[in-house]
């Protein structure tokens, strides 16, 4: 059994007074044990980072940029590996792995023109003889919690901006699968990144509360559930932190009577069914507008939910594979029976799916409910499986209200010909990105990530220019330089009193 251990700028003494078991989804088997770091670990790494990160914020922009395109090269030459290496500890089949570090490689794409992104902005003549110019600069040390279901994306999406604009970046990963930050902790060593700028701490809660306590420490990003995230975010916002913290979901698929079912269906089973299910942007929820849209809707869906393949990690015909743990798959399974006792109609029952020769595996078979209500508490809450739900509504203001008054607001999705109702729909629902025909709406990597009300805490969303923005602060000079003459006859005067 091997070991996984931290990514630090220094050796780490001895054996780890706590470790937790790495399983393979596909078997059941534990395939290795991660080191759970301590506070006194934090400490050195922070340490670490503080004495690298001064001489990295002097680093001109450019030449900070050239490593990040080194460090995009360097994934690429090793992403079988990196896919392979996720696969085994998530469960996602390959192809979604593939997916998870090239969405986590765009936002490096857009760090390699940090150059441009930094530029301040500059007014002459703003006063007599007065300029007035903007920079932004580094907060210093800032640490990325990230979640189980992206090992790669999120981390990436969090470090690659953080880095660029010239901090150091402590990561904690999920303890599920730590491996693939580590090995990315050693790209960009090879990329040219210097020692103690990016560092892997691994560790679970007394890691989190360490790194929100820690002084040192000026801003924080995390993903994960919502009751999780708020505690991060007010914990270190008390503590004088910058902190954006993302939460959970409950994203909707509205179909109107004008769309095209069968691409809808097309849509709903990579879109629900994928990485199987356990994404913040995933589409949990279908709004079928109309009795006659419902029952079209439902009589094309079954055959596809059914047909589904569920395998491991390595098939290449797999449409997705098994979960990330047995606690996770008798959660998913016991909101399966809420459903049903709650009175939706069970019409794929996904569980007790077993797999020839991975009998052990955490695989969870697709499952489709019909007739769900907005008052069922399976509707209310994230699943975060391989479950789709539908709620059918009478009218699209019927369906338009369902997203809008959910606590989650993270993602939506309309499927519709009518440009109309799309444009309508984008501008009034309370929700914070919206897909029309698009059923995952992850805007690309120049854009920016983040939802709404319990699906986001803070008020700046990740990577984009929302990301440079929380990595760095804003440092606003006024100067005038005398012209020699006589200046002793007036005092000055603020530029916007004069």
């Amino acid at each position: 059994m091997r070991d996984i251990s931290h990514k630090l700028a220094f050796a780490h003494d001895g054996e780890a007074a706590r470790y937790s078991d790495v399983f393979n989804p596909n078997d059941g088997q534990v395939q290795a044990r991660v080191a759970l770091g301590d506070r006194a670990l934090l400490d050195r790494a922070v340490e670490a980072a503080k004495a690298a990160q001064p001489a990295w914020a002097a680093v001109n922009p450019q030449r900070r940029a050239r490593v990040m395109f080194n460090f995009k090269a360097l994934v690429e030459k090793n992403m079988d590996e990196l896919a392979h290496l996720l696969s085994s500890e998530h469960g996602k089949v390959i192809a979604d792995s593939r997916g998870d570090i090239q969405r986590g490689l765009e936002v490096i794409e857009f760090c390699c023109g940090i150059p441009h992104a930094l530029k301040g902005e500059y007014t002459q003549g703003a006063g007599p003889g007065i300029d007035v110019y903007s920079m932004r600069q580094p907060i210093g040390i800032g640490a990325g919690i990230t979640p189980f279901n992206f090992p790669a994306m999120i981390p990436l999406w969090m470090s690659g901006v953080a880095i660029a604009t010239g901090n150091a970046f402590i990561l904690k990963p999920s303890e599920r699968d730590p491996s693939v930050p580590v090995r990315l902790g050693e790209l960009f060593l090879e990329a040219g990144l210097p020692e103690g700028i990016f560092q892997v701490i691994q560790g679970d809660k007394e890691m989190v509360d360490a790194i929100l306590d820690h002084p040192d420490i000026g801003a924080i990003s995390f993903v994960g559930s919502s009751d999780i995230a708020h505690y991060v975010y007010k914990r270190g916002v008390d503590n004088g932190k910058r902190v954006q913290a993302m939460g959970g979901a409950k994203n909707h698929g509205i179909v109107m009577p004008d769309a095209d079912l069968d691409q809808v269906v097309n849509d709903l089973s990579g879109a629900a069914f994928g990485s199987a299910g356990e994404r913040c942007m995933a589409l949990p929820v279908v709004v079928p507008v109309g009795e006659k849209t419902a029952l079209a809707l439902r009589e094309k869906l079954i055959p596809a939910i059914q047909a589904l393949r569920v395998g491991v990690s390595t098939d290449p015909e797999a449409h997705y594979g098994p979960v990330i743990n047995a606690a996770h798959k008798a959660k998913i399974e016991n909101y399966i029976q809420m459903g049903v006792d709650e009175g939706a109609e069970l019409v794929v029952d996904g569980r007790g799916f077993t797999l020839q020769g991975h009998e052990q595996g955490f695989f969870v078979g697709p499952t489709l409910f019909d007739q769900v209500k907005p008052t069922m508490r399976t509707y209310q809450e994230e699943i975060f499986g391989p479950v789709l739900q539908m709620v059918r509504a009478e009218s699209f203001e019927d369906a338009l209200a369902l997203p809008s008054q959910h606590q989650y607001g993270n993602g939506v999705a309309i499927f519709t010909r009518n440009g109309h109702a799309a444009r309508e729909f984008a501008a009034r629902v309370n929700v914070g990105m919206v897909g029309i025909n698009v059923p995952i709406p992850v805007p690309v990597a120049y854009h920016t990530f983040g939802g709404w009300k319990r699906s986001a805490f803070g008020d700046t969303n990740q990577h984009g220019m929302e990301g440079v923005k929380f990595w760095t602060k804003v440092k606003t000079i006024t100067q005038r330089w005398p012209d020699g003459g006589a200046s002793g006859d007036s005092a000055f005067v603020i530029p916007t009193m004069g």
